[in-house]
């Protein structure tokens, strides 16, 4: 271990580790149960898992004894009050946790540091690059797009806890501290009713307002500091990005009057950050000719906040003007006085508009074909047999559209509203600007009739051709899709309606390529190596069409859905991949875990845009994969999708998740607005949704997502000479490295002594083999490969707080397991029990627990 990592180490044992055991022995001492001693047994507890796993004992053999050891209750009632206080105590455990790592955050990450916008500076001036850099600042920018699925679900009220928590850590303000202890006992974490898509965009503003904002103010203003003549201000280098409210695929809630209701939400949002600015700025600006304008502008936003009727009248033009005439005055009057304050103002203005965060509609392509259909049935607006129509057929009706349908016209509810929607795209535009709503995506996009589809509709809603400013974005995600992609790209740059959307829309292609049900069919490796290859490819497609591509990378929180070290991946894309832009999604506790706090949200947003630009500067030849390399990964990912396939096509692997996790629980555990699977009827693994998917092997602490078949696939090239070849890989491809690297994070997450019970079950010991011998192998591969002992190894601080948070959640993990068994006792006997409601209870309320400990879960 290098000095750096190691001072670093001891920065975080001291700020972190040392902290956590003395605030904790605090609050395990708190009085808020008729059992003062409930916090002193679950340490207890806590010990006596560790020594029972390390026995080979199964978790309800764990609780058990610990039970008949340490208490004297004899009722099953007695007992299942004991474990919910465990897991209260354990939710609380989390937060006190996460609170010390965010007040941590500037001691153990260096805030100058490597991939920093400061160590960008002296890389350009170092290199002589200021030409470079303002080429690629023309156009660049970094898009996080913040979904809400459900695996965020820290209430408001407890992230302005863990908020407030974080900062009176900061001061070492112990009072303070304990009373936000005791307020965090008596906050409930979770509601007994599913939140509304409504109620997921308001819990996702909470992080625009309080942590998007200022940091990405902060950014912009470091930046004209840095790179004041190379920055385009007409194209913002930071856009945010919005689902809930808008992705419609699967959930049946979302509608158009909810988009529109987050539209306003959004835009209310923005104005009210600005008048707090600006009431702000009206203590300082108290000069003659400056004081009365601000005055005014107050009072503009204070109405649109306030005054009914008058929300719709304010633009950001006007906004911008009144600033910038501000800004001349302090220039030119009053010695710059506080222009500082104005300019960061100015900055925030120019990036959140008066949208704050782009809205994007999505919606799966079989409903496009769906209302296509009714309205070809219903109306004269199609051919009444359109459905009959070859593909080639169907291109040509939609491209001679020449009328409107009302969404009232269509009596089916999902119909009428695809079309409303399309409508409230363009009411959004009037009223928040156009970056306010200005996407269409396509799920499950196969083939050009789909892209063409939306077209259709859009044409059928009331747009016209030349003033749709939508862009229409394909998603690529299953394998199959993903080796398609170019074909169908290169059908819509050749057809003569959609190319000429193109050429209104400045010829830019935003497509977006999804990880989560990519990882879901193909297993890890080959997910992330079609992804890759359709990247290069549709790069190269659309150069030759003249069209910048943009790409839009769904990804998840952990490894297994596309997640990991993200500005690691970004770095890794060669010269021949278009990056023009970074577009990604921000998911679940991801949003938390690195954008949970400005400090944390500074660091990683710039993290991305040191990663953009500085591919397109410095590192482009040393990151392109050579041509045997390109080999070499396109064999270990066939090899690996044909062990993952095995895997998966056995004919009980989708019952032994079904049997061992809480996977069945997850649609009732009102953690978000949508169902865990796309369809209604028998679970099955393509309806199957990647959350759910993903977030029951992270609990059952197997993560096979994650890893499944890349050792058998490394052994199998060994076994033909390529070891070296992969090592040497592994060493040079910065891409193949982030791969692995992502790959131990996953296994480092992993607990089979958890469900070692399993592994001589007469139906599912198979399965539970199979998974733990890949784990074991991929393991040992790992391990040669780095020439390491232990799996993150050359990541101290990361390994350190997965360890502890393992530690944390550990007790939760055996309750969930004790809980599922009795479940399954209960059904196997076909008990009618009243307590089972009571031990599903348990299973859920341990996996909020255990998914904000994993941080990164789902």
């Amino acid at each position: 271990m290098d000095s750096s990592a190691n001072t670093t180490l001891q920065i975080y044992n001291k700020q972190v580790g040392l902290k956590f055991q003395l605030y904790n022995s605090l609050f395990t001492a708190l009085p808020f149960h008729r059992v003062e001693k409930t916090g002193v047994l679950l340490s207890v507890f806590l010990i006596h898992c560790e020594e029972g796993f390390s026995k080979e004992q199964s978790p309800s053999d764990v609780i058990n004894s610990f039970v008949k050891q340490y208490t004297t209750y004899g009722t099953e009632q007695e007992v299942l009050d004991l474990l919910f206080r465990f897991v209260q105590y354990a939710e609380r455990q989390v937060v006190l946790f996460d609170a010390l790592e965010d007040a941590a955050y500037r001691d153990i990450h260096d805030m100058n540091g490597i991939g920093t916008l400061k160590h960008l500076q002296s890389e350009v001036l170092h290199t002589n690059s200021q030409e470079k850099l303002a080429e690629k600042l023309k156009d660049f920018s970094v898009r996080l797009v913040l979904t809400a699925h459900p695996t965020q679900f820290y209430p408001s009220e407890v992230l302005g806890i863990i908020n407030d928590l974080s900062k009176a850590l900061l001061n070492d303000n112990t009072s303070q501290v304990n009373s936000y202890l005791r307020q965090l006992g008596k906050t409930p974490f979770f509601k007994n009713e599913k939140p509304t898509p409504y109620d997921e965009a308001m819990n996702l503003i909470w992080f625009l307002e309080n942590v998007f904002y200022q940091s990405a103010g902060k950014i912009m203003t470091d930046l004209y500091g840095q790179f004041s003549g190379e920055i385009n201000r007409k194209s913002p280098l930071i856009h945010l990005g919005f689902w809930p409210g808008g992705d419609r695929d699967g959930n049946p809630f979302v509608n158009a009057p909810i988009t529109l209701k987050v539209a306003d939400a959004l835009r209310g949002a923005v104005i009210k950050s600005y008048y707090q600015d600006v009431r702000r700025l009206k203590r300082r600006l108290t000069f003659k000719g400056v004081s009365n304008v601000l005055v005014s502008l107050e009072e503009r936003l204070y109405n649109n906040l306030f005054v009914p009727g008058y929300n719709l009248d304010l633009t950001r033009e006007e906004v911008l003007h009144t600033l910038q005439y501000i800004r001349e005055k302090l220039v030119n009057e009053h010695n710059s006085l506080f222009l500082n304050m104005v300019d960061t103002l100015i900055h925030k203005v120019e990036l959140f508009g008066l949208f704050f965060a782009s809205l994007d509609i999505r919606q799966d392509s079989s409903i496009h074909s769906e209302v296509l259909k009714a309205i070809a049935e219903t109306t004269a607006a199609l051919p009444d047999n359109y459905d009959d129509l070859t593909d080639a057929e169907k291109l040509e009706a939609l491209q001679q559209i020449n009328a409107t349908v009302a969404a009232s016209t269509l009596e089916n509810d999902l119909y009428s509203d695809t079309i409303a929607s399309m409508e409230a795209i363009k009411s959004i535009q009037e009223h928040n600007g156009e970056y306010g709503c200005h996407r269409y995506i396509i799920s499950h996009s196969t083939k050009p009739l789909d892209v063409m589809e939306v077209y259709g509709l859009f044409m059928l809603s009331g747009w016209k051709p030349e003033e749709l400013t939508v862009d229409i974005v394909p998603l690529f995600e299953t394998i199959d899709d993903l080796k398609h992609a170019g074909s169908v790209m290169k059908a819509l740059y050749e057809d003569k309606t959609y190319s000429q959307h193109l050429k209104r829309r400045n010829n830019i292609q935003t497509i977006m390529l999804g990880f989560s049900d990519g990882t879901k069919d193909g297993g890890y490796l080959m997910a992330n190596w079609s992804i890759y290859k359709a990247k290069e490819e549709l790069s190269f497609l659309s150069q030759q069409y003249d069209v910048q591509v943009v790409f839009f990378d769904g990804r998840g929180g952990p490894p297994a859905r596309g997640g990991g070290r993200t500005h690691q991946f970004y770095a890794s894309m060669g010269q021949n991949i278009s990056n023009k832009e970074i577009q990604l999604t921000i998911q679940g506790q991801t949003i938390s875990s690195n954008f949970g706090t400005p400090d944390a949200a500074q660091y990683n947003i710039e993290q991305l845009m040191h990663a953009g630009i500085s591919n397109a500067l410095f590192h482009t030849k040393e990151t392109t994969l050579t041509k045997g390399e390109e080999e070499l990964l396109m064999r270990l990912s066939e090899e690996s999708f044909e062990t993952y396939s095995t895997l998966k096509n056995h004919p009980n692997f989708l019952e032994y998740l079904m049997y061992a996790s809480p996977l069945r629980y997850y649609a009732e555990a009102n953690i978000g607005s949508r169902p865990s699977k796309r369809k209604p009827g028998k679970m099955n693994l393509n309806d199957l949704r990647a959350v759910p998917y993903v977030g029951s092997w992270s609990q059952l602490k197997q993560n096979l997502p994650g890893y499944y078949g890349v050792g058998t696939a490394i052994e199998k090239l060994e076994a033909e000479g390529k070891w070296e070849e992969i090592k040497a890989m592994y060493k040079h491809s910065l891409f193949f490295k982030t791969l692995m690297d992502n790959c131990e994070m996953a296994m480092t997450k992993c607990f089979f002594p958890l469900t070692a019970y399993l592994a001589k079950h007469p139906k599912y010991g198979e399965l539970w083999n199979m998974i733990y011998l890949e784990f074991e192998r991929t393991r040992n591969c790992l391990l040669r490969m780095a020439g390491t002992t232990a799996l993150m190894e050359d990541k101290p601080v990361n390994q350190l707080s997965i360890q502890m948070r393992q530690r944390i959640e550990l007790p939760l993990l055996t309750i969930q397991q004790y809980a599922l068994t009795k479940i399954r006792e209960m059904e196997e006997q076909k008990l009618e029990a009243t307590s089972k409601a009571k031990y599903e209870k348990l299973v859920m309320r341990c996996s909020f627990g255990i998914i904000n400990a994993e941080r990164n879960s789902a």
